[in-house]
């Protein structure tokens, strides 16, 4: 089916879908994205008016994990961004097309669609050897990776292979491995890290640009803000109990069976910025950290070599307001409430002796008005 020539929705209408259910996807997907529910309408007009757009998903050196993870997206399902929204004309793990029709396509694409066309990228490429680390369909990926780029409209580098280089360029990186954007320099690159990001991270970054036209809004590390703009540690289940000074001291300790915070263990969360906390996995039924294992950072930079997993991290903001460790937030919270019993013994005392010399008097002569409320 052309991608030219069918819009979402008439490709919708074709497979016996109804305007209804067309406009509830609507509503789910901007639901989705996190977006008011007035953009449900802009989306309903672009999926029926816009073509489906042009994507050439390209694998370098990786392990698959950002295609089996698109692949279970439930909202929206990864079905029907694949062959609804989207237009996939090449991906060499889920196409039919094999050798050289495959490879065809890649220098079809391009020159029939300069400008118009998405490249997503998963895995990165190794530049040693002129990059014979890593040949794709006879060639260099690294070669291949530079051609398609050229007229690409935008590129999207999936996870933290193509977004950082990840455990490929690990210390001594002997291939060197290198994140996409250190080779694609004239392009504009929406990066979606994680190993892997989530499902419905990766289709909600194509519904978007397929939507509106454009780029998400990005941060500083060219990530989108709607996902990445908050870290895991900011809306944790757990963090109550880092703010309590409750943590876990050791695996299936007491404090773990109580659900307390998992920083002393090496979480990651409190310098994580992904929305595992929020979207979580498995269509919202977890994430690592609901599951009794920390963070470890996996949408962060060189996370594979910042030290061993389960070593505490170097202090860090405590919750309430001021730079404190783990163990400071504890003393701090140990302190205030070492003073609130002090000050209730305290009271106690005196609200005793102050009661017994009141019942004197009023034994003697009863109370006078200086005794009154």
């Amino acid at each position: 089916m052309p991608a030219e020539t069918h819009t979402f929705y008439e490709v919708m209408r074709a497979q016996g879908t109804s305007r209804r259910s067309f406009l509830k996807f609507c509503s789910l997907t901007a639901a989705a994205l996190g977006l008011e529910p007035f953009y449900a309408a802009r989306i309903a007009e672009a999926m029926e008016t816009k073509p489906r757009i042009p994507v050439l998903w390209m694998h370098g050196l990786e392990c698959t994990c950002c295609s089996e993870s698109f692949i279970r997206s439930g909202h929206p399902l990864a079905k029907d961004v694949i062959l609804k929204m989207i237009s996939l004309d090449y991906d060499d793990t889920l196409m039919a097309s094999a050798g050289y029709q495959a490879e065809a396509i890649l220098d079809e694409i391009p020159k029939k669609y300069p400008g118009q066309y998405i490249l997503a990228v998963e895995g990165n490429p190794p530049l040693n050897e002129d990059g014979m680390f890593c040949i794709v369909g006879g060639r260099p990926f690294v070669n291949k990776l530079k051609e398609v780029a050229s007229n690409a409209m935008a590129v999207i580098a999936w996870g933290a292979c193509a977004s950082w280089g990840c455990v490929q360029s690990a210390r001594p990186n002997p291939t060197a491995a290198t994140p996409i954007d250190k080779v694609i320099t004239d392009k504009p690159i929406i990066k979606v890290p994680g190993c892997p990001p989530i499902a419905e991270v990766m289709t909600g970054v194509i519904t978007y640009v397929v939507t509106f036209g454009r780029l998400p809004e990005l941060d500083a590390r060219g990530r989108p803000l709607m996902f990445y703009g908050q870290r895991i540690h900011d809306k944790c289940y757990r963090r109550p109990h880092f703010d309590a000074g409750q943590f876990v001291e050791a695996w299936d300790d007491q404090g773990a069976r109580e659900g307390y915070c998992l920083y002393k263990m090496g979480c990651r969360g409190p310098t994580t910025y992904n929305a595992c906390s929020t979207t979580r996995w498995n269509g919202g039924v977890s994430f690592p950290i609901q599951a009794g294992h920390g963070c470890i950072g996996c949408s962060e930079e060189y996370f594979w070599d910042n030290g061993p997993f389960y070593q505490r991290l170097s202090p860090i903001a405590a919750g309430f307001g001021v730079e404190a460790t783990a163990d400071e937030v504890g003393g701090a919270v140990a302190a205030v409430a070492g003073a609130g019993v002090v000050a209730h013994a305290a009271g106690s005392i005196v609200k005793h002796v102050y009661g017994k010399k009141r019942s004197g008097t009023n034994a003697r002569s009863g109370p006078d008005e200086g005794d009154r409320p």
